[in-house]
């Protein structure tokens, strides 16, 4: 299980977490939800140790890894994840089954001889064959989500964290993705955190779902009582409305417009 109590992260005078208690129970998967800098991706990097939480404490398997040193205690922890990075974050200059395997040199005593075959098995897990040899700039944007998914299963972790899924794909593509993650979840029995904005993607393979608002949880529930809440602001979310308690901050168009300097007049031009 993994159990947060009090997470506080700011950044200079930006508080981006300001006391995250989260519970996640082995072999489900908790989706967190919110708008764009309420701080699910900090917390998600908090989890596998990327980002150090100022206070608070985050303990997995029962230890506390906000206190592990930096080096090899913290190297040793991140074994036991797979992460999958937003855009993929696929490495151009690798063909496929490099980039599937580039963490198990540093991850795994697994000898190198064997690397071609593991990525080609994590492959065929995420629906991919025959693209071993292509290189990133070949896939589709579908194909890379894929792929990273691959390499977040590569080393076997025990838990996988995923950052935005399903961003950027179109709402077919985004189904199959979640459905991988279903898959994945069934045939590896891994325990996940996932963050998104999509929530279709959100009800479908979460057990729970975790909503997030100015660095704090407003509600967990399953699927189904989030999609009911009685909460206005999680509600706002949930139907994707731009009125309600949530208000985005936008520049005054006028107001830019009048603080910005004027054009330059052409050469030779008149007034």
């Amino acid at each position: 299980m993994i159990s947060a109590r009090g997470v506080v992260k700011t950044f200079g005078t930006r508080h981006v977490l300001r006391g995250i208690d989260l519970d996640v129970q082995d072999g489900e998967t908790l989706v967190i939800i919110g708008g764009s800098g309420c701080g699910k991706s900090t917390f998600l990097k908090s989890v596998i140790g990327l980002v150090r939480p100022d206070a608070g404490s985050i303990e997995v398997d029962g230890m506390d890894i906000t206190r592990l040193k930096e080096d090899v205690e913290l190297a040793e922890y991140r074994r036991k994840f797979g992460y999958a990075f937003q855009e993929g974050a696929l490495f151009d200059s690798l063909t496929v089954w490099e980039n599937v395997t580039f963490g198990l040199k540093y991850l795994t005593d697994i000898p190198a001889s064997k690397y071609r075959q593991i990525a080609q098995e994590r492959l065929a897990l995420v629906g991919l064959k025959d693209v071993s040899d292509m290189k990133p700039a070949q896939l589709s944007g579908g194909m890379k989500k894929r792929v990273s998914l691959a390499r977040a299963i590569a080393a076997e972790p025990k838990y996988i964290l995923y950052d935005e899924p399903t961003t950027g794909l179109d709402p077919i593509m985004s189904d199959i993705i979640s459905d991988l993650i279903l898959d994945l979840k069934k045939k590896l029995g891994v325990t996940a955190i996932a963050v998104t904005h999509d929530m279709k993607s959100a009800c479908k393979v979460g057990d729970r779902i975790a909503m997030l608002h100015e660095g704090r949880v407003l509600q967990v529930d399953t699927p189904a009582r989030i999609l009911k809440t009685e909460d206005p602001r999680v509600r706002q979310f949930v139907e994707g409305r731009s009125e309600g308690p949530i208000h985005m901050k936008l520049r005054d168009y006028d107001e830019e417009d009048s603080a910005a300097p004027a054009a330059p007049r052409a050469a030779g031009g008149r007034g």
